[in-house]
């Protein structure tokens, strides 16, 4: 099952992130989902993994596995780079040992001190405040990121984490339009009025953090997690699915693409049967009520600086 961009490119509905996955880990999970099924692949030059995730794609492409061109690959732009960005796309390109990317995205919108390209680097100043360049507009930012696609390095490009205003923005001074703006959306943070936004005109949203983090983010950012809540567990008895399959299936049909992140393979996957059911309106609107506008991804914690505020 895929969405449709804006520009006729086809993305799979349910992809894996490989946020804070390591080293052989990487290796025989991207191997094991492919078995699996999963044909659309989350990274970022942030995640410090591209060289081994390029790796795991080689030996799959290799060894006959799966082809290129049935995947989708999406990498994205650090803060460091909004001043290099061909040079960080080729960077990841060449670390993910790939020719071509499917989507290339603004990580987040704003450009940091330079620290070399592909260093990902969050410089902090004096105070331990993240070091903002305000010598880069996202809009020129924008304009490069047009030129990957004029340059065949790659198919689509998009935003992420941008809010309504920046999204608008974006819309306003583009030649090619953003296909998708990948931000945090789960039952605990829907962002309706984003979300609807986006699709009114032609961005597919993706939502990362789709299980609002799970375990890994309460233990990072000490945030409560969806899977425990009562309402979840009572439909996942209903349905005979788990809690995290109601999680995404919710996803699913509010026209969202889910990337779910996991490491273990039972969990993969769970993750990925999840087209076999649909949940009722009604619960779709029981679901509803749960929003609390509650983010569970702080990166304040490590800039000193809360860019959501």
């Amino acid at each position: 099952m895929a969405i449709t961009l804006n520009n006729g490119f086809k993305m799979p509905i349910i992809g894996l992130g490989v946020w804070r996955m390591e080293g052989k880990e990487i290796r025989d999970l991207i191997t094991n989902s492919i078995k699996l099924g999963y044909r659309h692949f989350d990274c970022a030059a942030d995640y410090k993994n591209e060289p081994e995730v390029g790796e795991a794609l080689a030996e799959a492409f290799k060894t006959g596995l799966v082809k290129r061109e049935d995947l989708f690959i999406t990498t994205k732009l650090w803060n460091s780079d909004h001043g290099h960005v061909v040079e960080a796309c080729k960077d990841s390109l060449k670390k993910l040992q790939l020719d071509y990317l499917d989507l290339y995205l603004v990580h987040f919108p704003v450009a940091t001190r330079h620290t070399g390209v592909g260093a990902t680097g969050s410089a902090l100043d004096e105070d331990g405040v993240l070091d903002i360049d305000t010598t880069i507009s996202l809009e020129t930012t924008w304009h490069a990121m047009e030129d990957l696609v004029s340059l065949g390095l790659a198919r689509s490009i998009g935003i992420s984490n941008y809010d309504i205003f920046l999204t608008r923005d974006c819309l306003a001074y583009s030649k090619v339009k953003p296909a998708v703006n990948q931000i945090e959306t789960h039952p605990y943070f829907q962002r309706d009025s984003l979300v609807k936004f986006c699709q009114k005109h032609g961005i597919c949203v993706t939502a990362h953090t789709p299980l609002g983090g799970a375990v890994a983010n309460t233990e990072w950012f000490g945030t409560v997690s969806v899977l425990d809540d009562p309402v979840l567990k009572g439909l996942a008895e209903k349905y005979k699915k788990t809690v995290a399959q109601i999680a995404l299936r919710w996803g699913i049909q509010r026209n969202t693409v889910v990337i779910p992140k996991s490491s273990k393979v039972e969990r993969l996957k769970e993750n990925f049967e999840v087209l076999d059911f649909e949940l009722s309106k009604e619960d779709m609107d029981l679901l509803k009520e749960l929003d609390r506008n509650y983010r569970t991804n702080q990166p304040a914690k490590f800039w000193g600086i809360n860019l959501y505020a």
